[in-house]
């Protein structure tokens, strides 16, 4: 027998108990709720990825977005699509002819950053003989924080690491977004997305290969977003697939 639940982690056939749902299934559903929630609220633990990047022997520099606390953060989408004025004054003492330069930011999962964000920076990072600046790690960063970064540091392209909205089944999911030729004022339209990046979706060497083909079609074709079509040859036995999407 066939049984949809085998192959989704969606909510499917939970059964009943009179009009309500099984005790099992509630307490699921109340747990993958609360580590939504959690995940939104999650610190990003800066010392410990600029350790990890160290341990790579990748260079990086802290920043922070002009959103104050993580409330005003959630309140503000627009204080963290900008970077602080201590943070740009810093960016620009490191400006040069970059081909590309790396955000991480916590988005709205942290736990996303910690979990994916530098192993799969560490392997993209195997395959890209470019001049690479400084990683920038943002704290209250929204993915168009990007574009100011890229712009102050002068690199042709900006890849953003970010945590994607967590949903009840995915609290940890990584998103990737990269813009040809950052400046403040670029929109959704002109940059490219890879997407649930996780164990339980898109695995890093997927999302490796994807990155690295969109980057050197980018700087090869000079532009990104919708202009820049999806057809990346097969890994894997399967398509890996990129698309655009909302700001996080």
């Amino acid at each position: 027998m066939i049984r949809l639940r085998d192959y989704t982690p969606a909510r499917l056939e939970l059964g009943l108990t009179g009009n309500s749902l099984p005790t099992r299934a509630l307490l699921e559903f109340q747990l993958a709720h609360a580590k939504a929630r959690d995940a939104v609220h999650l610190p990003l633990a800066v010392k410990s990825l600029v350790l990890e990047l160290k341990e790579r022997n990748i260079p990086s520099i802290t920043l922070a977005s002009a959103a104050p606390n993580r409330n005003e953060y959630l309140k503000r989408p627009d204080l963290g699509r900008r970077l602080g004025e201590e943070s740009r004054e810093r960016l620009a003492c490191l400006r040069s002819e970059y081909d590309a330069a790396f955000v991480i930011a916590d988005g709205l999962s942290s736990l996303a950053v910690h979990r994916h964000a530098v192993p799969l920076l560490e392997l993209l990072l195997r395959n890209l003989d470019w001049r690479i600046a400084p990683v920038a790690i943002v704290e209250q960063g929204r993915v168009a924080i990007g574009d100011e970064i890229g712009e102050l540091l002068g690199a042709r392209i900006v890849v953003v690491f970010i945590g994607e909205r967590p949903g009840l089944s995915s609290p940890d999911s990584l998103g990737a977004y990269l813009t040809w030729q950052p400046r403040t004022g670029r929109t959704d339209a002109e940059r490219n997305c890879v997407s649930n990046i996780r164990a339980e979706g898109l695995g890093y060497a997927a999302a490796a290969h994807k990155l690295s083909f969109l980057m050197n079609e980018s700087r090869r074709l000079k532009l990104s977003g919708v202009r820049l079509k999806e057809n990346a040859p097969l890994v894997g036995g399967s398509i890996v697939d990129a698309k655009l999407v909302g700001d996080h």
